[in-house]
């Protein structure tokens, strides 16, 4: 049998260097002591305003027999579209290129006799669309109607958005907040107790989007313009909000 000793002061240095060890190295009971007791609920707010921005998606769509004579006829169209635009007081910084297509046309013949005919070319068709911002909501029928006169044909998605919602969402905020202490004060009285100071709290991810509510009618521009309801956006945020229980 081998047997190897180590000298006193080596095996002094190992245990006090283990007692040190231990000394620093926290208790188990500590690390898994009683938790603070808490409720957590979440808040939801809402604010709305009316908007004071459009913003509309539509195109410019021509058929021709060459590509080249429906981008020709494209073209000439945006440009008056474009024109108009500008004279109606949009800027260029609200004017967007949002979509370009050139595609080529077929008529598919009837092959249910069991025959191989090709798709035969008709034709190439040009689609630009444009997207604008529209500032001045009381332009916005007499917008469209002059759109669709110079050329416009297909689209005319409108999204009534806010400029600048910040001031309104920040009342969302404040609402889901107020929402949030409501909530843990009944449920802390049906349970019993009392609620103390916030632990936690915070916001739900994401940006909060204007939902649109109906209110009134805009006022025609003019007898051709299209009849426009701005309506009301609602910006709604959410909250989690962890209360204390008091002892």
């Amino acid at each position: 049998m081998i047997t190897t000793r180590f000298p006193r002061r080596f095996t002094s240095a190992v245990f006090a260097a283990t007692l040190a060890g231990l000394a620093a190295t926290p208790s188990l009971a500590a690390e898994t002591g009683p938790r603070e007791a808490v409720i957590v609920v979440s808040g939801e707010g809402h604010s709305a305003t009316a908007p004071d921005m459009a913003i509309l998606s539509f195109s410019v769509v021509k058929d021709a027999k060459t590509a080249r004579e429906a981008l020709d006829a494209n073209n000439r169209a945006m440009a008056d579209v474009l024109a108009a635009l500008k004279t109606a007081g949009i800027a260029e910084r609200d004017l967007q290129t949002s979509g370009f297509a050139i595609n080529p046309q077929y008529v598919y013949p009837d092959n249910s006799d069991g025959g191989t005919r090709q798709p035969e070319l008709t034709g190439y068709q040009v689609a630009n669309t444009l997207t604008i911002r529209v500032r001045d909501l009381a332009k916005l029928g007499e917008i469209i109607d002059s759109s669709v006169t110079l050329g416009v044909n297909q689209g005319g998605s409108i999204q009534f958005t806010n400029d600048k919602p910040e001031p309104v969402i920040t009342e969302a905020r404040k609402a889901a907040v107020v929402d949030a202490v409501a909530k843990a004060k009944v449920l802390a009285e049906a349970a019993g107790v009392a609620i103390g100071r916030i632990v936690e709290i915070s916001e739900n991810s994401g940006r909060p989007e204007p939902l649109p509510m109906m209110r009134s009618m805009a006022k025609d521009a003019g007898a051709e313009a299209v009849p426009i309801a701005t309506g009301e956006n609602s910006y709604t945020v959410s909250v989690n909000v962890t209360f204390a229980i008091k002892p």
